[in-house]
């Protein structure tokens, strides 16, 4: 592991096909958008570093297959995962109201408790919203998760969904430093710093 790397953690991103799950996913590592990206076969998986209040992590990224014929591999996406990022098509009505399957499912594989859930909004940057940014909120407290609306198009709350994601794990000591024994190291208490990349967009419930 990298000398100055506090940690290395395990993400997920999950949701219906076609919510925009890996066009989020090269906007946050690669700052690229491809308006004909095709369905995702099985999983991909990306790697990035980045620094939060001046602790580095290295991120594991796994983004999943939304169609169901490849649910057989669920188990194996979700071990020892430390975070999530569920993804619905604000312009899609019915990818908002499956997300209470993927809840399940996520609840049925993780392997973690306290594994921390940030609830992403896609496709601001549409005309024809079907889902109400306050519906995504409500839902978001409802089930304890952070949440933002997001366009992987425009760039608008990328970074930030998976930074507050990050920030939140790196809050949750119990989630981490299990992994790194005798790394003892004081997370800077930069609470007041919250919100620095978001435009407004940030909510914890």
């Amino acid at each position: 592991m990298d000398d100055d790397v506090l940690t290395t953690l395990k993400l997920l991103i999950i949701g219906e096909s076609g919510v925009g799950k890996s066009s989020l996913l090269l906007r946050f590592t690669e700052d690229t958008f491809d308006p004909d990206q095709s369905a995702t076969i099985g999983v991909d998986f990306k790697v990035k570093t980045v620094a939060i209040d001046g602790n580095k992590a290295k991120l594991a990224i796994w983004d999943t297959a939304g169609q169901e014929r490849f649910r057989t591999l669920t188990p194996s996406y979700y071990r020892g995962a430390q975070g999530v990022i569920l993804v619905y098509d604000v312009t899609k009505r019915e990818t908002f109201t499956k997300l209470d399957n993927w809840l399940n499912e996520l609840e049925t594989y993780t392997t973690r408790n306290d594994i921390v859930k940030m609830l992403v909004g896609n496709k601001i940057d549409q005309d024809d919203h079907e889902v109400d940014r306050n519906e995504g909120l409500k839902f978001a407290r409802k089930h304890s998760m952070l949440f933002i609306e997001a366009s992987a198009k425009t760039k608008d709350g990328v970074q930030c969904a998976f930074e507050e994601l990050v920030e939140k794990i790196l809050q949750t000591p119990g989630l981490w430093e299990s992994e790194n024994q005798g790394q003892r190291v004081r997370l800077g208490d930069q609470e007041q710093g919250r919100g620095r990349a978001c435009g407004g967009y940030c909510s914890i419930p």
